[in-house]
């Protein structure tokens, strides 16, 4: 079998707009409020099937660390690609060059962290 790369963004994406619609693995709907915590306590009682990501309109997606220009560019395409009209957030903490991410690779010293001490 050949070795094949699929990057977390795409597949992320990808789980969320799964036309077969299981429950995503990797995110989990947190309810707030007094409504939603209503409808969770009678989700005991009766089947109350959970918010789905790609039932709304809007997509919001936070990096933590960093996202280059081409995985914006390939979250947006793929979410225009499976469901069109949907507007796409996408945060981070930082926008990656090629030359952060070397730095980050080689660069760094990563058994003496810089903890600003």
């Amino acid at each position: 079998m050949e070795a094949s790369y699929k990057p977390l963004m795409k597949q992320v994406v990808e789980e969320i707009y799964n036309p077969d619609r299981p429950d995503p693995v990797d995110i989990e709907h947190m309810s707030s409020g007094l409504t939603d915590l209503l409808k969770t306590g009678f989700s005991m009682f009766m089947k109350v099937s959970r918010p789905h990501p790609s039932d709304h309109p809007i997509l919001v997606i936070f990096m933590v660390g960093g996202i280059t220009v081409s995985e914006v560019r390939m979250v947006k395409d793929l979410v225009a690609a499976h469901k069109p009209g949907v507007e796409v957030i996408i945060l981070s903490t930082t926008l990656l060059t090629p030359h952060n991410i070397l730095e980050l690779l080689f660069a760094t010293d990563c058994l003496k962290p810089d903890i600003g001490i």
